[in-house]
């Protein structure tokens, strides 16, 4: 399920020839969820020129959406559109809405405005991979838990979880392609005398 998205929601607003341009940009899970907003900001902006949008859903981003609200055809909503895809994202609807200011743009400053639109606020606001990470649940003696700190240090991994009673147990969260690569590391590292298991899964989130 590993994607690429906004890292919050978030509007960003910029003056372009006298006309306002608004972006709106939210994390969605569904196609639903995207219409919902979208006629949410119209409704917001009822006073606004055109509220044009582009959305992309799916882990896979199968489901691609667009709309020049009004605008010429081509000058907004495919820029918008093109602009999540270069970007790799998925799961996110923008919403662009214009308040004309008097000077017409043309077709080109048209898709200059939308595509632009878009591209700042994403910038501005940032992006995120999301990952599943599988967990791997360790069981160590009190001794073998005082060199711990060094295994975590030499492969990169934070400890979760960690409760301590007769022994200690701590999990450890990787990618599923890494899980048994790390169980054959931590055997080496404590020459064989250690006790590990699969242990539920964790979704993260790493700035990009």
């Amino acid at each position: 399920m590993d994607y690429k998205t906004i890292a919050n929601d978030g509007i960003v607003e910029e003056e372009i020839k006298k006309s306002r341009f608004i972006c709106h940009l939210k994390r969605i899970i569904s196609e639903e969820e995207g219409r919902e907003y979208i006629a949410q900001i119209k409704k917001e902006h009822h006073k606004a020129n055109h509220s044009c949008s582009a959305m992309i859903v799916g882990d896979d981003g199968q489901i691609k959406r667009s709309s020049d609200d009004g605008e010429p055809s081509g000058t907004a909503g495919v820029p918008m559109l093109t602009v999540l895809e270069k970007q790799g994202l998925t799961n996110v609807v923008a919403v662009v809405t214009r308040y004309f200011g008097g000077i017409k743009l043309g077709t080109g400053g048209l898709i200059r405005a939308y595509s632009g639109s878009v591209a700042h606020a994403i910038e501005e606001i940032g992006r995120v991979e999301v990952k599943e990470l599988t967990g791997l649940t360790v069981e160590l003696t009190y001794s073998q838990y005082q060199v711990f700190s060094n295994f975590l240090e030499k492969e990169g991994l934070q400890e979760f979880d960690t409760t301590f009673l007769s022994d200690v147990s701590t999990t450890l969260f990787v990618e599923k392609s890494d899980i048994e690569k790390l169980g054959q590391e931590l055997t080496e590292f404590y020459q064989g005398k250690v006790n590990y298991e699969k242990s539920g899964k964790k979704i993260v989130e790493i700035p990009i």
